[in-house]
This record gives structure tokens, sequence and C-alpha cells, in this order.
């Protein structure tokens, strides 16, 4: 799910900035889960000559909580590497790429992957030197640029298979008109702005962003190792949330005026990210930063702005014709803060729940026992009775 520069702090540095996190249960492999982290919002494809790449100085991470405390018990965690073959031309590509290893490929990026199990304290490198695929810059560049992304497919000999670099956005936003004082397309025409009602409009869909996918056996990610096949089964539902952080910069003074010793301190979260919009338009702005350093288990403070959220007290202002008056508002939004914070108790919806607790906690829930929508799947997930859609 999606946030695109949704903190001030964040904002500034693209390339630590989480957009979008999936997690589902595999269609072409049930037995497994894939899980997905986007980073660097609305990359513009014609981006050289120094194209988009992830932070080789960034920590990145997809958590998995399969005990319902808000802390992960697995971590998957990336860092990037970037190589230059040839200093002296100021090209990404001196001729096509036809392969991860061509010569005429000027600037490479590959990448370490730890499993962390945080009960262990201990990490273990899955893979090491993985390659990227090049950004898919045009035909004579990269005249077959699928063929590029397949090869960048890695499949681990722990189970895992998995995939970094640069896809097409697949969340669907208009971001042109949303963020222009709540302008609802379809119903432009009983604004206090008089403009034709027109069709949502895709704004993402010619942005690309970089992309961390896993799939990863069910096995791996259950709690205890033990796969849930029953849908009501406490154990069965996992959190999922990603993060990246930086390096601290320790300053010390020296013994004459004007003098500092700069030191490397530890890794500080600066991007978090679990369910979709939640720091982009339910948290205050003078809070955003500070939401995004924290871990998933803090949330509690911030539950009122999931049960009274500030977009539904305006759309009866901006659109007094087509919501209902604000009083309708007024209720605390009980059914937003059981979706996003605990989810869903069984008997709210029938033969499901993806409930981890009273905790409340901001984390994208998955119950491993429901099985995928493989043939038409419902664009409106559970409310539209599509139990393998969102919030699952």
């Amino acid at each position: 799910m999606s946030s695109h520069r949704e903190a001030p702090e964040i904002a500034l540095d693209p390339v630590a900035d989480s957009t979008d996190v999936y997690a589902f249960v595999s269609p072409d492999k049930p037995d497994t889960i894939t899980l997905i982290a986007n980073y660097i919002p609305l990359e513009g494809p014609a981006a050289g000559p120094n194209f988009y790449e992830f932070g080789n100085s960034v920590f990145y991470q997809i958590h998995i909580d399969n005990d319902g405390d808000g802390y992960p018990n697995i971590s998957y965690q990336f860092h990037f590497e970037n190589e230059v073959t040839n200093p002296n031309t100021f090209l990404y590509n001196t001729g096509p790429i036809t392969s991860l290893t061509s010569a005429n490929w000027n600037r490479r990026q590959t990448y370490t992957v730890v499993k962390k199990q945080w009960s262990k304290d201990e990490g273990v490198t899955l893979g090491r030197d993985l390659s990227c695929p090049p950004c898919n810059i045009g035909p004579r560049s990269t005249p077959n640029y699928a063929a590029l992304a397949s090869a960048a497919i890695h499949h681990l000999p722990s189970g895992e298979t998995v995939f970094a670099g640069q896809r097409r956005e697949g969340f669907f936003v208009d971001l042109g008109s949303i963020f222009d004082l709540g302008d609802l397309r379809p119903f432009q025409n009983l604004h206090l702005i008089s403009t034709a009602a027109a069709s949502g409009v895709d704004t993402t869909k010619a942005v690309n962003v970089h992309t961390i996918a896993l799939q990863i056996p069910k096995a791996t990610l259950a709690r205890h190792g033990e796969v849930p096949t029953n849908v009501m089964d406490a154990h069965a539902t996992i959190g999922v949330w990603t993060t990246a952080s930086r390096r601290q910069a320790v300053i010390r003074a020296g013994r004459e005026q004007g003098q500092f010793n700069w030191q490397v301190g530890p890794w500080a979260q600066v991007s978090r990210l679990g369910n979709p919009l939640i720091n982009e338009v339910l948290i205050p702005m003078g809070k955003k930063d500070a939401w995004n350093t924290l871990q998933p288990d803090h949330d509690s403070q911030f539950a009122d702005y999931y049960r009274h959220p500030e977009l539904a007290k305006l759309l009866p202002v901006l659109y007094p014709n087509v919501f209902p008056l604000l009083a309708a508002y007024s209720a605390a939004r009980a059914d937003l803060e059981a979706i996003l914070l605990t989810g869903l108790p069984s008997g709210v919806v029938p033969n499901f729940q993806n409930y981890t607790g009273s905790k409340k906690m901001d984390m994208l829930r998955l119950n491993l026992a429901v099985p995928p929508t493989t043939s038409n799947p419902n664009a409106l997930g559970v409310i539209g009775g599509d139990l393998a859609g969102f919030p699952n």
C-alpha cells in the first residue's frame, strides 16, 4: 500500500522514502508469501545520465511480527553497493546492455540480503553480490529489458526468491487532484469551483519506484514454523512493515576552537510504512517525522487520529451536497481503528479474522491460512467478499 512524500524530513531524502508495502499469499506458489517494499517515490523514467538507484548508505529492512507484540520476529535486511567500471565517461552505459555482466554497463548495483531472527539476535547472510538490473533506459540501451529483469531474480539456497530493482509504480492515486483540497474529480461539478466532472487520473502510471521483492515459504514466517490451515487460528496472522535507516553522525568538539571530530554512530530509523496512507493523511504535520522513527508498538499514542480522521471532517464541508452532514462524522471510527491498528476479530466478517490482539500497532496484516484469489479478485477486498484482498 502507498504513501509518497509523506513527511517533511523524508521528502528531502527520497532514496530512504518507503512508498509501498504489499503482503499476500503468492497466487503462483500458495505455499509461499510474497512481500514487496518500494522506495524512491515518483521516479521519472527519463532520468539520465545518473539514473535512479537504491541508496548505498541506507539500511533497508522488511519486518515480520508473528506473535502480535509490535516487534519484529524476523527481518530481511538489505545493503547495496555500487561499482563504476569506467570512471572516464559520463555515461551510465556506453552501448547496449544485453546481460547483467555486459561490459557496456558502466554503473552497476549489487546487494547483500541478511535474514535476522531477533529471538536469537543473529543474522544469516542469504545472498551476497546479488545483481540489480539496470534501469529501463530505452530501446537502444536496454533492447530486451524483460530478459535483464528476469535475470535479476535470484533463487537463494535458503528457499527464498529475491529481486531488487526498478519497477513501474503499481499504486493508483490521483495525486494531482486529491491534494488540491480534496478535489475529487467525479464530484467536481458540485465543488466550490465550477469544473466538469471527470474520472480519476492515474497520476503514477508513468513513473517508477525501486522495488525489493521476496517470495518466502510460509513455514519460514509462521509462528514456531507451523503453517496454519484454519483461518480462525489465533496464530494465523502476521504483521508486516518496512523501514529505512541511516547512520547517525556523532560530532565531538576538538581542543582548539573550530575543530570537530566526526564519528559514525548507530543506525537511526528515518522511514516506516505499514498500512497505506497513514502518515500521509492521518498523522498531523507536527508528528509525521516522529512517526517515521518509531516501531509499531508505540502507535497507541496516535490512535485518536485513526478514530477521528481529519479528512472525514473536511469532505462534508468541501462537498455539502454529496457527503452527509458534518455531525455524521463526529462519532469515533472504531472500524478504522480495528482495520488498521488491531486487525479484525472473529465475528465481524464471516469466516475471517486477521486480529493480532488489543495492542494498537500499524502493520499490514496477513492471515496465512486464507488462500489466494486466482481469478476475478474484487477491488474492494474483504468489503467486497474477497477475503484475500485488503485489509488482509
